[in-house]
């Protein structure tokens, strides 16, 4: 009998998972309910584009593959493409490690303001620095026709779009270097510095080696994002096509839905490489150069030269940034760009009357969209974190699988999936808010991943061994301990909300619009005054949530220091 009690213990441990579910009704209920919406919502989709790429009348075939491969123009795209993300990634991966580099290892001056001024880009409109482009840049633009008197420079193609990128994108690389950096203990530069090292040395043989899993992942995330950019070379490609645009033309332009989700899939392919690599071997990587004892951060000196070259950049830098964002604010103003420079108000009055319905629309939208995916973000990392349970690891790619799918892949998924019994939302907002929640709940699950780790286990034990069932303990102990993480997810979410296009083009309808398309669509008829006034009001409203969620944050920071 002995032995036979001790056994049962042994038994029950090796199936840790399984007897955790069998214990707590709500974890399993919770599982059951989020591995359902996954399958719908993320996988479900991406398998009906895939289906139909490879039965186009019923009948299986690679017809529409050997079709694509065989017409040089698609080929071509598909070249395009890697060429774009490749060179994008690279050169927002240079900015964003000397702007890391600097803000953390050099003491140049204006640092507060060059922090603020790189996160920019990423509550803007992801085309509103192409619109800046144009209204600069292009065959009207303020430089190179009023101030250089040029009339056959063109600046659409390849140069333009890495130009708009490059600008948008390299805050991602930025944010990555920027922890990368701030993980490395400068203790071993200063050491190496004390032994007679040259700060070059220093650098080539600690900094940068300790950096590589960053600049990795930087490269990979940004040549994701390239790749599944789809509004700025709609608007600024001209004769480059790349494989987002021409999946968007074949599905809606051409009625070839057979090609237009094999060219989906082809995107697919490069983009989910990328993420996998990024995911489980630059990650994994990376732990390296973070992990330690702690130390404070302190600024190495450099030679006078690298510290005003260094700042000159980050100047340059923003000065561009600046200058897009001014152009827009002057060409919600002016009559007529580049031909009649007089003041005018017409197009705010015409912009709220084409808009005023996309505005309250997507902003509606947008907060139905932000509370769901932050809550839901939040479940999902909970059980990631605290639970075990058999398909775990599962669980936890599916959850993150939408992040690495290019936007044009997942909006030709949801056309296919929810126009069709059992699921008929097209033309509802309903379809519109699950792509935002499915769309953005990953950035949500790793914030609030990273703030679990730091949380000691036994405070949610303790609620447990009390009796509190797992619903209770994660709302009244864990929420409130990881509420930046939440806050911080929900802005994420909501302005991505109000800033999506490319799956969002497929998806709305004359009841339910959105601004970003509005936005686009003015601009391809090259309304560019009105254009700019919705940019800046969709700004202004990004802003304005961005200011509210912080003095939230610092309330709630506030609240929680001692007394």
């Amino acid at each position: 009998m002995a032995v036979a009690k001790l056994r049962k213990p042994k038994h029950r441990v090796g199936g840790t998972g399984w007897w955790q579910l069998r214990q707590d009704p709500v974890l399993f209920i919770t599982l059951i309910i989020i591995s359902i919406s996954l399958l719908v919502f993320i996988v479900y989709p991406l398998f009906k584009v895939f289906l139909l790429s490879i039965r186009p009348r019923d009948t299986f075939t690679f017809d529409v593959y050997r079709g694509i491969f065989g017409q040089w123009w698609l080929r071509q795209s598909f070249y395009n493409s890697l060429l774009l993300g490749t060179i994008t990634a690279t050169t927002s991966t240079i900015i964003g490690f000397l702007f890391a580099f600097a803000l953390n290892r050099t003491n140049i001056p204006w640092k507060g303001f060059f922090g603020q001024m790189v996160q920019l880009p990423m509550i803007s409109p992801p085309f509103m620095f192409t619109l800046s482009v144009i209204l600069l840049l292009g065959r009207n633009g303020l430089i190179t026709k009023g101030i250089l008197g040029l009339t056959n420079f063109s600046i659409y193609g390849l140069n333009g779009l890495v130009l708009v990128q490059t600008i948008s994108m390299f805050p991602i690389a930025f944010l990555t270097l920027n922890g990368v950096m701030q993980g490395i203990n400068p203790d071993l530069e200063e050491g190496a510095l004390d032994l007679g090292a040259s700060r070059f040395a220093v650098f080539r043989s600690i900094t940068l080696p300790l950096s590589v899993p960053g600049l990795a992942s930087s490269w990979l995330l940004v040549f994701v994002t390239s790749l599944a950019d789809f509004a700025n070379p709609m608007v600024l490609g001209g004769t480059f096509d790349v494989l987002s645009v021409q999946a968007y033309l074949q599905f809606t332009g051409m009625f070839n839905a057979p090609r237009g989700t094999a060219l989906a899939m082809m995107l697919l392919i490069p983009a989910m490489v990328a993420f996998l690599v990024q995911r489980y071997w630059v990650s994994k990587k990376s732990y390296v150069t973070v992990t330690g004892k702690p130390s404070s951060p302190r600024i190495l000196a450099v030679s006078p030269w690298l510290r005003w070259s260094l700042f000159a950049l980050c100047s340059l830098v923003c000065l561009v940034i600046l200058a897009f964002y001014g152009t827009v604010i002057m060409g919600a103003f002016v009559k007529t760009w580049g031909v009649d420079f007089s003041f005018t108000l017409e197009h705010w009055r015409y912009a709220w009357d084409v808009g005023v319905n996309s505005i309250k629309s997507t902003v509606f939208l947008a907060l139905i969209a932000t509370p769901i995916t932050g809550i839901l973000a939040m479940i999902i990392a909970f059980i990631l974190v605290r639970k075990h349970f058999p398909g775990k690891k599962l669980l936890g790619l599916t959850s993150m699988l939408a992040f690495a799918v290019p936007g044009t892949v997942v909006g030709i998924g949801y056309i296919l999936a929810f126009n069709e019994p059992p699921f008929i939302l097209s033309g509802t907002a309903a379809i519109i808010v699950l792509c935002f929640v499915f769309r953005e709940v990953p950035v949500g699950i790793e914030s609030g991943v990273a703030s679990l780790i730091q949380i000691d286990r036994s405070i949610e034990e303790a609620s447990t061994n009390l009796g509190a069932s797992t619903g209770y303990t994660f709302s009244r102990i864990t929420l409130p301990l990881i509420r930046p993480a939440f806050l911080a997810g929900l802005f994420f979410a909501f302005t991505r909300s109000m800033t999506a296009v490319s799956a969002i083009i497929f998806l709305v309808s004359a009841r339910w619009h959105h601004l970003t398309v509005l936005i686009l669509s003015q601009t391809e008829i090259m309304r560019l005054g009105a254009a700019s006034v919705l940019s800046l009001i969709l700004i202004i409203i990004v802003l304005g949530a961005f200011a509210i969620m912080r003095l939230v944050v610092r309330d709630t920071t506030t609240r929680q220091l001692p007394r």
